[in-house]
């Protein structure tokens, strides 16, 4: 027991420091976790040498990261996933399957007889890392984009996945079409059992603690636990117990609240897990090493495939193709956690989990690297694709019209088209219709295009930071021209910059730039700008005129007011 508490403490302080060094290098921290296991394992310093320990370790974090992970799948979320997102989904999962049996299988790993190296790496392949992306993406502010959502949508459904594949781990050995059935069978009633105890039992009992803290917490966990135990009488595993518990649970009023209290654990167990499969990783040799590397490069070329080949072909454009298809280009955590399980029941060998986990660490470095610089990669690699014959939205629709062109541009343009530019356009649509006749749209969303053209509207498929763009649109015969897109959400240019370029192409027009700060202002007046608009002035006074109404009573009718209001607009972007 003393010896298990010194491990642990050895885990939490090595990952600490460690930790620091990934953090001031800007590196993901399951990195630094890794590392940490394996500098203080047993083919490293070897201060942890128990492997009861390292069991106990992992097996412990493994099964709260899988709890943390079902409380955080939202099954509503998946039920209004767009068609886009389901397809693109679908084919990446299935054609990533194919593509990694027939290629593992090929360079002669096991794929049946009581070893199933090809078959846990199949899995793992097609499988992304949502702790990288959704950090990533948080901090370049793109989850919200259309790209983002895309990519978002199709780790979730990896999700379910994944969870489908630990349903039938356990019989792999024996797949036969009873057993696959007596174990689809166990997994429903287990599911059934969370799901009704946690409609019907668990609101109950919440509501009665949910002002006190510690017990939130402790039924939290052991709601995991015991669904952990019901899933091993069930002669499932107690990590798919813990699984399904965090789905279960996700679907009750107060998962949001449960999440709260229980994600100040969430980051120790995790880091727990990490260190301990650190601990696991031998020093690599030239055929691990090897592995590795056509691990890692399969990866990246099967998410290029079953990506961006689906959503191009639904016309997405090419950005909105490729930019989710290079977010997902890494293994994910829970590839790890996959291949993990299948080392105690000898489904595949050290050497396959060692390098699987050598080319989760390679992707994770690069895919970082690549993801923070996305936006660069796509603006290269678009010219090169049309190069190739690959055609864009803008191309498509040029031809459409018979090599017409886009036209000229209305006399008012505006150049991207995000939430300000939605809520404008209904705007103009609820008071003077006839004016939307008047204005061009310039952005690079496909969802915008279509529905912007669907409405007849004159949109032109474009990225704004790109003068040519601005210059085949037209922009140098518009009167008003503007800009309604923040600096933190534009990409590859700024308003300061975008002015420039459009008093460039259009000396008389009047430009109607957006700051995100005060400072801002008198550099896009400097720039050109004829007048700027300040969002949290608008939102200021909104907000004062909420605390009159508030102070004078009339808080109902000032919302009636705006229901009603919201309840004409009928906005491209909701």
């Amino acid at each position: 027991m003393h010896e298990l508490i010194r491990d642990i403490t050895l885990c939490i302080l090595f990952a600490w420091m460690l930790g620091l060094s990934a953090h001031f290098f800007r590196q993901p921290l399951i990195l630094a976790y890794l590392i940490a296991g394996f500098v203080i394992g047993p083919f490293g310093l070897g201060l942890v040498q128990s492997q009861e320990s390292i069991s106990v370790i992992s097996e412990l974090g493994l099964i709260f990261m899988l709890f943390m992970i079902g409380l955080e799948i939202d099954l509503k979320k998946i039920v209004r996933a767009g068609s886009v997102i389901l397809v693109a989904a679908g084919v990446q999962l299935v054609g990533g399957c194919l593509l990694g049996i027939a290629f593992f299988a090929t360079i002669g790993l096991a794929i049946g007889g009581g070893q199933f190296d090809a078959v846990y790496l199949m899995v793992a392949c097609a499988l992304s890392s949502t702790v990288i992306i959704v950090k990533v993406l948080y901090e370049k502010r793109e989850l919200d984009t259309l790209p983002g959502r895309i990519t978002l949508g199709i780790l979730v459904l990896q999700d379910i996945f994944a969870i489908l594949f630990l349903a039938v781990q356990p019989s792999l050995a024996d797949l036969q079409i009873s057993v696959l059935v007596l174990s689809i069978a166990r997994v429903a009633a287990l599911v059934a059992t969370a799901l009704v105890l946690s409609r019907y039992v668990l609101p109950w009992l919440f509501h009665r603690i949910a002002r006190t803290p510690e017990l939130v917490l402790l039924g939290a966990l052991a709601w995991c636990f015991l669904i952990g135990e019901i899933a091993e009488r069930l002669h499932l595993s107690r990590e798919m117990g813990s699984l399904v518990a965090g789905v279960s649970l996700s679907t009750f009023p107060y998962a949001l609240d449960v999440t709260a209290k229980v994600t100040t654990l969430r980051d120790f167990f995790i880091t727990l897990f990490f260190v301990g499969l650190g601990m696991t990783i031998p020093i690599p040799n030239g055929s691990i090493i090897s592995m590795a590397l056509a691990i890692a490069v399969f990866t990246v070329v099967s998410r290029v495939l079953t990506t961006f080949v689906p959503l191009y072909l639904m016309r997405q454009g090419l950005r909105a193709s490729l930019l989710p298809a290079l977010n997902l280009a890494q293994i994910s955590e829970f590839s790890l956690v996959v291949i993990q399980t299948g080392i105690p029941a000898g489904h595949l060998r050290t050497e396959t989990s060692s390098a699987a986990s050598f080319a989760f660490v390679l992707l994770a470095v690069l895919s970082t690297f690549v993801m923070v610089r996305s936006d660069q990669i796509t603006r290269r690699a678009i010219p090169l694709l049309k190069r190739l014959g690959l055609r864009d939205l803008d191309q498509q629709a040029e031809a459409a019209e018979h090599g017409g062109g886009h036209g000229a541009a209305r006399r008012i343009v505006i150049l991207g088209f995000f939430r300000a530019a939605s809520a404008l356009v209904s705007e103009i649509e609820r008071r003077n219709e006839d004016l939307l006749q008047q204005i061009t749209v310039i952005d690079f969303n496909p969802n915008v295009y279509r529905t912007l053209a669907a409405r007849g509207m004159h949109v032109v498929y474009g990225d704004i930071s790109n003068v040519d763009t601005l210059l085949h649109a037209g922009v140098g015969n518009a009167e008003i021209i503007i800009l309604s897109v923040p600096d933190s959400l534009l990409k590859g240019a700024t308003n300061e910059r975008l002015v420039r370029h459009v008093r460039g192409l259009n000396p008389t027009a009047k430009i109607v730039a957006t700051a995100d700060l005060l400072a801002d202002v008198e550099a896009l007046y400097s720039a050109g700008a004829d007048y700027v608009t300040v969002t949290r002035l608008s939102d200021a006074e909104q907000l004062y005129s909420v605390i009159e109404a508030a102070d004078d009573g009339l808080l109902g009718d000032k919302r009636a007011a705006l229901d009603a209001l919201l309840a004409e607009r009928k906005e491209v972007l909701p």
